[in-house]
């Protein structure tokens, strides 16, 4: 993202700031003091914000005037209240001390335990405090994409779809297995996985076949929204008429004045459209696409992902 900024604010890493570490799963709650200074300009997230809302002429209403130290401990005291547990240091003590352990769960964890046991005197977070198959509230919004009731709705894209016509082909864009989205990608780990340089994309042999494509070779994966290059793996891991392109490889356009053009790496978020999974839901609807899949001929277009961009300063040294 870095790389197709105006504007880039670097923020500190864990080790570069103060911060408190932990989870309703976690056995202990951990004081993250700083351990180092950060490096060259950057700054913790909360020290650019501050910065950000005062130029807005809100500084004040965004801090409430507390700095880095005292939300840390505004949060611990809040926590400390919430969660009544008679052993809990101040946080004076627990800054000093650097954790602290968590009295243990229930291990036996039963879903919905406390209403099981008493509906009436633990009713649920819905209307009618019961669990509800049918929603008065979301079948009144009148969304036709979200009924008041669980129904099965034909997705946009898929293979009963007309569109499949003209892109045979189903995308699956998951989670990627040598990387955490896309941190890291620039690492040996991910490296490792590429083909010619580009993200793999799997396909299955009798598509492969029908398309002239070879393990090794690298392909252009396209539809109406993009298009991008791959390194094609062919395997019968993946059904026929089925394609997998992890997310996460750095977005790397042919011509980054176009906002259409091609990636040459392999990021399929040229290809998913970026809209909600429905009106009221909203969530994340970008790991499945029609697409169309052919040998790519041309010269290889250079990797440059991983190119340092120009600066000001670069350019002023």
């Amino acid at each position: 993202m870095a790389r197709h900024a105006d504007i880039v604010l670097p923020a500190t890493m864990t080790l570069e700031r103060n911060d408190i570490g932990g989870s309703p799963h976690d056995a202990c709650l951990i004081a993250m003091r700083q351990a180092v200074e950060p490096w060259g300009e950057a700054r913790s997230d909360f020290a650019i914000f501050v910065d950000l809302a005062a130029a807005l002429g809100m500084g004040e209403r965004f801090t409430e005037g507390r700095d880095e130290m005292a939300w840390l401990r505004y949060l611990y005291d809040g926590w400390r209240a919430r969660a009544a547990v008679s052993s809990a240091p101040t946080f004076d003590e627990f800054w000093a001390s650097g954790f602290l352990e968590l009295p243990e769960g229930d291990e036996d964890l039963v879903l919905f335990k406390q209403f099981r046991a008493d509906p009436e005197g633990t009713p649920l977070g819905t209307p009618s405090g019961k669990i509800e198959i049918f929603s008065a509230t979301i079948d009144g919004f009148g969304y036709e994409d979200c009924p008041g009731h669980p129904t099965w709705l034909p997705p946009t894209e898929w293979l009963g779809a007309e569109l499949a016509g003209r892109f045979p082909l189903h995308l699956v864009a998951n989670n990627p297995t040598a990387r955490l989205h896309s941190q890291l990608d620039v690492g040996g780990f991910s490296q490792s996985t590429k083909v010619r340089g580009r993200e793999p994309i799997r396909v299955h042999p009798a598509d492969a076949a029908a398309r002239g494509i070879e393990s090794g070779d690298t392909v252009r994966v396209f539809n109406d929204r993009g298009s991008c290059l791959a390194g094609a793996v062919v395997t019968d891991t993946v059904r026929p008429r089925v394609v997998q392109l992890s997310t996460g490889a750095w977005y790397d356009p042919l011509d980054p004045s176009d906002p259409d053009s091609m990636c040459v790496h392999g990021n399929p978020n040229v290809l998913t459209f970026d809209r909600g999974t429905s009106k009221l839901a909203q969530g994340c609807s970008g790991q499945h696409a029609l697409v169309q899949v052919e040998r790519w001929t041309g010269p290889l277009p250079p990797i440059r992902a991983y190119d340092p961009p120009p600066t000001d300063r670069r350019a002023r040294a």
